[in-house]
């Protein structure tokens, strides 16, 4: 039970959050956006690992694990944002439902996860539902046309780094610490975005940019990474491919809040995707207790 409330609180905290995060960018870019994450979790986070601080920096394989899951992580958001800047929104921001399928596969295929078929079924009933919520027009669904548009392969890098990263995640979570894990990731993901900005000569004014926007930065950094450690916490009590296919479904709720906070208008079809993803989550947590 403990695990599917983890996973649920993750699944509400990242539809909220992506709600801030849009105005964040909106406001100051998506590089400073993921700087502000990063960085609020570098301070919040240190007063509830700086024990553990020494006996990770005794372990190679740990730090390993939690310096790829930064480097993941940063590289993917690179992607997303260059696919973002380069395609038609509409085209690439379906291609990101294809993490679940890409962390499921991974925590089966290298962690030796074992689903039942029932489960198997209803993680790709959520894909679906994902895929069909999130995306404006059914023809844009049919990749086989889309493959050559502009930004689709970065895209796709960028599905293929989330993937990753959520199992990376995930299995740090199991191996080292939930919480340990999320402040070194998202710490270096922070840092990362830094030195980028730095060196692109984009960090003057950040003071008065604070100060001007605190409300939303706050909200976003903050929901974000409540929501990252909501997941983390759900690795330890579920497998990674179960939490991921709950979780994920964040996405499809996200087009519902756009809807009701945004009063922005879906397509029939986004509401079944919605739908039959909310019903598949349902079903999914049932049977997974």
């Amino acid at each position: 039970m403990q695990g599917i409330l983890f996973a649920l609180g993750a699944m509400i905290g990242w539809t909220l959050a992506d709600f801030f995060i849009q105005k964040t960018v909106r406001k100051v870019g998506s590089m400073k956006a993921l700087m502000y994450i990063g960085v609020v979790a570098l301070i919040l986070l240190f007063p509830f690992v700086y024990k553990e601080i020494p006996a990770l920096f005794s372990s190679p394989r740990d730090i390993i694990i939690l310096s790829l899951g930064g480097l993941v992580m940063f590289a993917a958001a690179l992607f997303d944002f260059e696919a973002l800047k380069r395609g038609k929104l509409s085209i690439v921001e379906p291609l990101y439902g294809a993490e679940v399928p890409i962390s499921v596969g991974l925590s089966i295929g290298l962690w030796g996860e074992y689903l039942s078929l029932v489960q198997i079924i209803l993680i790709s009933v959520i894909f679906v539902g994902i895929m069909l919520a999130i995306t404006i027009h059914h023809t844009h669904l049919h990749y086989h046309k889309r493959i050559f548009e502009r930004g689709v392969i970065l895209a796709l890098a960028g599905a293929v780094g989330m993937g990753l990263g959520n199992f990376l995640v995930g299995v740090s979570s199991q191996t080292i610490s939930p919480i340990l894990s999320i402040w070194f990731i998202h710490g270096s993901l922070g840092i990362f975005c830094l030195f980028y900005l730095f060196l692109r000569k984009e960090l003057h004014g950040g003071i008065r940019e604070i100060k001007q926007n605190i409300g939303i930065i706050a909200g976003q950094s903050i929901l974000d990474n409540i929501a990252w450690i909501f997941f983390a916490f759900a690795t330890l009590y579920l497998p990674i491919s179960i939490a991921v296919g709950i979780t994920e479904s964040y996405i499809a709720l996200g087009a519902l809040l756009g809807v009701f906070l945004n009063k922005e208008k879906l397509k029939w079809h986004q509401y079944i995707g919605v739908a039959i993803t909310c019903v598949a989550v349902i079903l999914l947590a049932t049977i997974s207790e």
